[in-house]
């Protein structure tokens, strides 16, 4: 049984690397493995770095921690050892071999350090300090692979560094205002590179530097050196920098699009032209070059991303246009599904958002790999494969492994077609280490073809060997039902964006709290059903708008999800002796069946208030409010199922950008607000003589 956690308590357990006594005392090592024992000496490379010892330390650690093994380091062993070379030479990033000692050989330090972790990731399989004697070679298909912090808005302690190594991660991203300045306030750049660093991670500028100027104004390019240039020479330890058109405001002349960045003319009234942030403008590779010669002065070697975020519903035609002016010593990076168009049940459906629904690729990434392949410009996807997208905002990561594994064949395929080799793997809401970062991993190497055998092997890892078939048996549900998942503008941003704690609000717009110090809080909810974040925010088109007629469809795809959801619980309860991993894993499928059960009731709620506001008879109106009621009840029922599992783990609620927004404390809220709805809004209906209604 879990114990009820506070707030934030979740960070506990994301500081903790190693699984305490995870070793299996009964078992004894075979003929063909090579059993690691007390007094092992991890022996390093004479010139090796901080990158080599902290790997190093972090082995002895989990030998200790998990195996009960005492081991040392040095520079040389007369015994047992684990042999730490570089042959820079090498094509695998590592080669692990076994004979009187373990000896691994990496291309590099980094190298180095995943080949210990492969080790330790080994061992976890087996629950005990033995390996199979067998050439192990491994080969990473991408690099760099970026990732937001999931401990808080550009928070990364040290043991959420080691975590992040840990699922093979090289890079992170950190959200930049100016010099030592993020979204969230002061943070010592220097200080951080060098500590991601010693884990072999790089760290990535997400810019949020506003171009207030074109580079073709007097005095453009000296601006933008004091903005991009002065980064870089303040803290050129920076890897890189990412540059999307919605964070960064550029002022593009471009004919066809805003000129004053609000989807509105000199008079106010709406124009048809987009923001410059959201289309392929023409004069975007001007921009681009001053910001990457400001940049290459400092640091000649600056990966410079840019990022077609906010493009794709845009037609191919100007958007590889736009590809085929770009400069090609530059990353080009689309996003891997959204835009799509794809048919679910009887409805088509097309991905507003960062989804799981539909696994990819979509047509706009596509377009965009093979042009820039075309041209020989190095690609990158934003692949959400750190285990999370927009389909539910308070959930740690979607425990959904088969479409994650088709999401991963497609990027293995593009890797092979059009030489795709770097991923950003998630945006605000951050990493959780999970089973799923464990199967990322293994299905990115390219040696490793059977992604089947990947998930029983972090399934044996993390949850036992005896739980695996009914874990897959389960999971495939799950996986199911994410593929009847509505990935709507109105679903993300509405319901699915907080889940229990959704307001179902008839006459006011009232929005949960949020605190003061959340880098978005409720600024990223709509709680006007459906919700439309267009023109103001996001397309000069209502994308997000959702028809009456499209209810039917999306409401039954909804309850098959649910039902999916439900099928896969019932199987892992019965499995005997679940540790806290697995409860863990029970608590949020069933957080996650609230979330759905709270999107269907948005719908319903949709549908049946809209025919109470054309009611013409007070008869009519009684007969509506009674449904109105039933799915209140329904709904408060569902949020009082939510409470406790959200105090069970405090991760349920919280979202890095948000903060919390769903922990007990707002689910409370939301029931004090559909007593507001019942006792005071409705009755609004039937106020007044009845003169004021039809009566025939």
């Amino acid at each position: 049984m879990l114990k009820k956690e506070v707030n934030y308590q979740f960070r506990d357990r994301l500081r903790s690397i190693h699984k305490k006594d995870l070793r299996n005392f009964s078992l004894s090592a075979e003929n063909d493995e090579f059993e690691i024992k007390n007094g092992i000496t991890v022996v390093l490379p004479k010139d090796s770095t901080e990158v080599t010892l902290t790997a190093a330390q972090d082995f002895v650690e989990y030998l200790f921690v998990s195996m009960k093994v005492s081991a040392m380091i040095g520079y040389e062993a007369s015994g047992d050892a684990v042999v730490l070379k570089i042959a820079p030479e090498n094509k695998e990033d590592y080669i692990i071999t076994f004979d009187d000692v373990i000896t691994i050989t990496g291309k590099n330090e980094r190298g180095l350090a995943q080949g210990l972790y492969c080790l330790e990731d080994k061992m976890n399989v087996k629950k005990a300090p033995f390996i199979k004697k067998e050439t192990i070679s491994h080969t990473f298909l991408f690099s760099p692979r970026m990732i937001h912090s999931g401990y808080g808005i550009d928070n990364f302690p040290n043991e959420h560094l080691a975590s992040i190594a840990h699922a093979g991660m090289d890079a992170i991203l950190i959200f930049v205002k100016g010099v030592n300045m993020t979204t969230c306030g002061y943070v010592d750049f220097n200080e951080l590179i060098k500590r991601a660093a010693k884990y072999g991670i790089d760290v990535y500028a997400y810019s949020y530097l506003k171009s207030e100027m074109n580079p073709e104004d007097e005095g453009g390019e000296e601006f933008y050196d004091n903005l991009y240039g002065e980064l870089f020479r303040q803290c050129p330890g920076f890897k890189g920098v990412i540059l999307v058109g919605e964070s960064v405001g550029f002022p593009s002349r471009d004919e066809r699009v805003s000129q004053n960045n609000d989807f509105t003319t000199k008079d106010g009234f709406p124009t048809s032209k987009p923001r410059p942030g959201y289309f392929p403008c023409k004069d975007y590779p001007i921009w681009l070059n001053c910001i990457k010669k400001v940049i290459k002065n400092v640091k000649p070697d600056a990966d410079i991303v840019f990022w077609t975020y906010n493009w794709g519903w845009v037609g191919e035609k100007e958007r590889i246009e736009l590809i085929r002016t770009l400069p090609t010593d530059i990353s080009l990076m689309a996003t891997y599904e959204m835009f799509e168009n794809f048919v679910r049940g009887n409805i088509k459906q097309t991905g507003a958002d960062y989804s799981l629904a539909f696994e990819g690729p979509g047509t706009y990434f596509s377009s965009e790999a093979k042009a820039a392949a075309e041209r020989g410009i190095r690609m990158y996807t934003m692949s959400n494969t750190g285990g999370l997208t927009w389909d539910m905002g308070t959930i740690p990561y979607e425990p959904m492994p088969y479409q994650w594994m088709k999401r991963y064949a497609g990027l293995r395929e593009y890797n092979e077609k059009y030489g795709l080799c770097g991923l950003m793997e998630s945006h605000h809401f951050g990493f959780w280490p999970s089973f799923i970062g464990d199967l990322a991993k293994q299905c990115y190497i390219a040696e490793n073809k059977d992604m089947d055998k990947c998930l029983s092997d972090v399934l044996e890892a993390r949850y036992g060997s005896d739980k695996v078939e009914k874990m897959k048996e389960a999971l495939a549900l799950w996986s199911e039902a994410i593929r009847n998942y509505t990935p709507t503008d109105a679903d993300q941003y509405g319901a699915f964006r907080v889940g229990p704690s959704y307001p179902l609000c008839l006459v006011n717009a009232v929005k949960p709290p949020s605190v003061d110090y959340a880098h978005f809080g409720n600024g990223i909810l709509d709680v006007i059903y459906p919700a439309d974040y267009s023109p103001t925010n996001r397309l000069p088109c209502g994308r997000g708008m959702l028809p009456q007629l499209r209810l039917a469809g999306e409401l039954e795809l909804l309850n098959k999800m649910l039902e999916y959801m439900r099928g896969g619980l019932k199987i892992l309860k019965e499995i005997e002796n679940p540790d806290d991993e697995l409860l863990y894993l029970i608590n949020l499928g069933e957080y996650i069946c609230c979330c759905v059960t709270t999107g269907i009731h948005a719908k319903e709620w949709y549908k049946v208030t809209s025919d109470l506001k054309v009611a013409k008879t007070r008869q009519e109106v009684r007969g509506i409010l009674e449904e109105v009621k039933a799915i209140l009840r329904a709904e408060r029922a569902n949020a009082e199922t939510a409470i406790p599992l959200v105090e069970n783990d405090s991760r349920l609620g919280w979202e890095p950008s948000m903060e919390y927004m769903t922990d007990a404390e707002h689910i409370r809220w939301k029931l004090r607000h559909m007593d507001y709805v019942e006792e005071f809004e409705l009755k609004c209906y039937l106020d007044g003589s009845d003169e004021k209604w039809d009566v025939k």
